[in-house]
């Protein structure tokens, strides 16, 4: 379901006649209130020490902000913007200095900002260590809209259950048809934010002199930074709709308001978004509209979408293709291949979900790219600038050029990496594999400038580790777990590294006619001695005396060792590919 576009008449209702002005306003979709969801599905961390108790939440943030502003040389107001660097936060809240520095990577990775940087924005960074003790939304057995639930969710029953099963198993177990729908998590979010937004506000604020609510106030800069957390309706800045800071006089500051009337602003936008969400679901739910996900709207075809499947004649295959918002989905391909590009991508995230024994090209640039529950898949991603997050999956081959990287709770994979910063391995992995990255597109090139990832930089060969338990998902593992040792990743046999080809079925031309990332020495060694080997065994067999039956034979056994190594690798579905162009 995509928002609703602004109403370009809007900004002319003034000028209009009560009458028109009436009509207009009636025919115009109101601009909601959003979560911005990139920050909780990218910008949690699974380290204990960033999570503070709710009753001391506030409080211990109030004393880290101080000793933040004190770092900086500030005078304890927040309005003065002082910059974070890694070695004032690790001292502020007591951590090594590597995960201080992890903590303001991951910032600037869900930032609106386009632009990254090594510090950070104390108003930012007291926002992002908030969200820090939020916690998902969990399955549910029954209707209840989590508008109205408890946002803080206790440990659930599902606990000791859920953590016995693989990645696979238990995303495709009897309590999937209960998982959070895209807009069930939104709504979460929303309730989690209109909880603890007068929180929030206190710590953003500023002291003046004054009784009660007159005492704390919000200049027009720091009501910006709300925007790490909330926007409007197609991404619409908050101070775009928001009135209090308008100033006739445009080469004067705006004043500050109270920080009261812009809780109560917020709360009410809050409020007509959830009661929004809630008619439409319950409409749905009326009209018995079934989907695994009822708020996306699926594509019977797709532009410019090319599918070639294996699957036997008269077998249908589900193209499972839509978009939620500023999301594009690829959910529940089984023995398929599919590819998307730059035409076919709405919006700045794609997801794929729930796919099996397929092969996905992504050969676009995006911002965010999220991979989940897949099993037994290839997946290429051509150009991701913010985030990859991979969760749940098995037996996957992930191929991908980002600037970040974030596994969580995989098994039996295997990633292809071209990637600027470390890759963060949290949760519970088993067997994983890393690569350095192996093919290319004609557009690589382009959409690696366009997104802003330098090629010439790879850290696919330094994993960083955190723990095992997440504590912003109470599903994950049961209690008791914590001292854990968390599984790293082994970097692949050099002599198992193979470029993986991707077929060019649209004829498209491009610069790129090479993997942009430079291949370790270890690798280019082992390639070059295959291809030594390759035309050592091309000369011999050249060179054979043989009668037509004899070289018919050895054909015919070449041909069937070849088909076995195709089913064995799983590279099967890759020949498809190739053989459809």
């Amino acid at each position: 379901m995509a928002d609703e576009p602004l109403d370009a008449a809007a900004a002319a209702a003034e000028a209009e006649t009560p009458s028109t002005a009436a009509a207009a306003a009636a025919a115009s979709p109101a601009l909601l209130l959003r979560p911005r969801r990139v920050a909780f599905e990218h910008g949690l961390l699974p380290i204990p020490k960033l999570v503070f108790p709710e009753g001391t939440l506030t409080q211990t943030l109030a004393q880290t902000k101080e000793r933040l502003i004190a770092a900086a040389g500030g005078d304890g107001d927040a309005s003065a913007a002082p910059r974070v660097g890694a070695a004032a936060l690790a001292e502020a809240l007591q951590i090594p200095r590597e995960l201080a520095a992890l903590v303001l990577g991951t910032l600037a990775a869900v930032l609106p900002a386009e632009e990254e940087a090594e510090d950070a924005d104390l108003r930012d960074v007291l926002l992002f260590l908030y969200i820090q003790s939020y916690k998902r939304l969990v399955p549910r057995a029954h209707k209840d809209s989590p508008a109205v639930t408890d946002v803080w969710p206790s440990t659930s029953a599902f606990d000791g259950y859920l953590s016995a099963l693989s990645p696979i198993q238990l995303v495709r177990s009897n309590s999937r048809r209960f998982m959070p729908s895209q807009a069930d998590e939104e709504a979460h979010q929303l309730s989690y934010l209109q909880k603890h937004m007068v929180n929030i506000l206190s710590l953003l604020a500023d002291s003046v002199d004054g009784e009660g609510n007159e005492s704390m106030i919000l200049t027009a800069e720091t009501f910006e930074h709300l925007g790490f957390l909330l926007q409007f309706s197609e991404g619409t800045p908050l101070s775009q709709v928001a009135t209090f800071f308008a100033n006739s006089d445009p080469d004067m500051p705006a004043a500050p308001v109270p920080a009261a009337q812009v809780h109560d602003w917020i709360l009410q936008n809050i409020a007509a978004s959830l009661e929004n969400t809630a008619e439409k679901l319950t409409a749905k739910e009326n009209s018995q509209q079934s989907a695994s996900d009822p708020d996306v709207t699926m594509a019977e075809a797709v532009t410019n979408s090319r599918i070639h499947s294996s699957s036997p004649t008269g077998t249908a295959v589900p193209n499972n293709q839509g978009h939620y918002r500023n999301t594009t989905f690829l959910e529940g391909f089984s023995k398929t291949s599919v590819v998307k590009q730059a035409s076919d991508i709405k919006g700045h995230s794609i997801k794929v979900l729930n796919c099996h024994d397929s092969v996905i090209y992504i050969l676009a640039p995006v911002k965010y790219a999220t991979v989940y529950g897949c099993s037994d898949t290839t997946i290429v991603l051509g150009a991701v600038g913010k985030v990859v997050k991979v969760e749940h999956c098995e037996r996957v081959q992930i191929i991908a050029a980002s600037k970040r990287i974030c596994i969580a709770n995989c098994r039996e994979c295997i990633f292809y990496l071209g990637v600027n910063h470390q890759p963060l391995i949290v949760g519970d992995n088993h067997k994983l594999q890393v690569a350095p990255f192996n093919t290319y597109y004609p557009q690589l090139g382009e959409h690696l400038v366009q997104v802003g990832v330098d090629s010439n930089i790879n850290k696919w060969d330094q994993p960083f580790v955190l723990g095992v338990v997440d504590p912003h998902d109470s599903l994950s593992h049961p209690a008791g777990v914590s001292d854990v040792q968390a599984e790293s990743a082994t970097c692949l046999d050099p002599d198992l590294f193979t470029n993986f080809l991707i077929p060019s079925w649209f004829e498209a031309q491009g610069p790129t006619k090479y993997n942009p990332f430079t291949l370790p020495e270890v690798y280019w060694a082992s390639q070059r001695k295959k291809h030594v080997s390759l035309e050592d065994i091309q000369k011999n067999i050249r060179e054979l005396e043989l009668d037509d039956t004899r070289k018919k034979e050895l054909a015919s056994a070449l041909h069937a060792q070849f088909k076995d190594w195709l089913y064995a690798s799983g590279n099967i579905r890759q020949l498809y590919c190739l053989q459809g162009e």
